[in-house]
């Protein structure tokens, strides 16, 4: 903060609290002079309710007065006018610190515990799946959704179809470092009608109503551009990233019209990288319980 602006807000907050002391001065007393009686407002009600120009009560002053003491001795300990610390320096940074490293003092042995564990093992342990589902509700469930289904643009968690692989290791890789997809545009390069032409194509892979003869000349393109991602047979490479094609499950939709939007204008994914920001602990119980929402389902049935 600039001094200009420091200076501006404690200007404005002393000025604030000596005008509302002032007022309360001013009203805390009516100057009559001797056998002078206390004027009226001049208004009445029901005929004769008049309404007296007396000062407040004293008690009800008393509390004014008391919350600008308040304010006062707060401002004095606390932050509040401009870059005056207050004499106990406290900031909603170290508060949010101090919080934190209590936390884990308290909760970092049962991340511990589940540490030395098994991926596998920790997603059978009823409480460690408790925890793992409290972490995913803090954290996953603003892309994924609560029930982990996610929506357009963001992977469904619970159907065993994997952009970068469902293993407990490949989803530990992808919880700590974060993911960074990558669909190039190729509008400008194929034009409208090649386009058109690889969207009826790809639609085709899955089974999906087309139009064969534009699928036909699709399949060319494909082989050429499409398949050193996707692969020849359009199932995809999970090392890069790339969704398999063929199996009817879609991150933004499989309409013609949508898969034409793809191919034109390319897409671009972003998932977070977590390991710095939750530790290994938490990664860990995450990891567990995002593994274990396909395969503890398969499990069980």
């Amino acid at each position: 903060m600039s001094d200009f602006w420091s200076i501006w807000i404690t200007v404005i907050v002393v000025v604030g609290i000596l005008g509302v002391g002032a007022l309360l001065f001013s009203q805390s007393k009516t100057t009559l002079k001797k056998g002078e009686q206390v004027q009226t407002m001049g208004h009445v009600w029901d005929g004769d309710l008049e309404e007296y120009n007396n000062p407040l009560p004293r008690w009800w002053m008393g509390m004014f007065y008391l919350t600008i003491f308040f304010g006062i001795g707060y401002l004095a300990l606390y932050p509040g006018l401009g870059k005056w610390a207050g004499l106990r320096g406290w900031t909603s940074v170290g508060q949010y610190k101090e919080e934190r490293s209590q936390a884990e003092a308290k909760y970092q042995p049962l991340y511990d515990k589940y540490l030395k564990q098994d991926v596998k093992a920790v997603a059978a342990d009823k409480e460690a799946q408790e925890m793992g589902k409290r972490l995913f509700q803090t954290y996953c469930i603003q892309c994924h959704g609560s029930d982990a289904r996610g929506a357009k643009g963001f992977p469904n968690l619970t159907d065993n179809d994997w952009l970068y692989g469902g293993s407990p290791e490949q989803i530990l890789q992808t919880l700590n470092g974060g993911r960074q997809g990558q669909m190039p545009a190729f509008g400008a390069a194929f034009g409208e009608e090649k386009v058109k032409d690889v969207a009826n194509y790809v639609m085709s892979l899955s089974g999906k109503k087309h139009d064969a003869e534009r699928a036909g000349r699709g399949k060319e393109t494909f082989s050429t551009v499409c398949a050193a991602c996707h692969g020849p047979d359009g199932k995809g490479n999970q090392a890069m990233g790339a969704p398999n094609l063929t199996d009817n499950i879609w991150l933004y939709g499989g309409t013609e019209k949508t898969i034409i939007e793809t191919v034109t204008n390319g897409r671009a994914n972003q998932m977070p990288a977590w390991k710095d920001f939750l530790g290994d602990g938490k990664v860990h119980l995450l990891t567990a319980y995002v593994w274990g929402l396909s395969n503890n389902k398969a499990a069980a049935q």
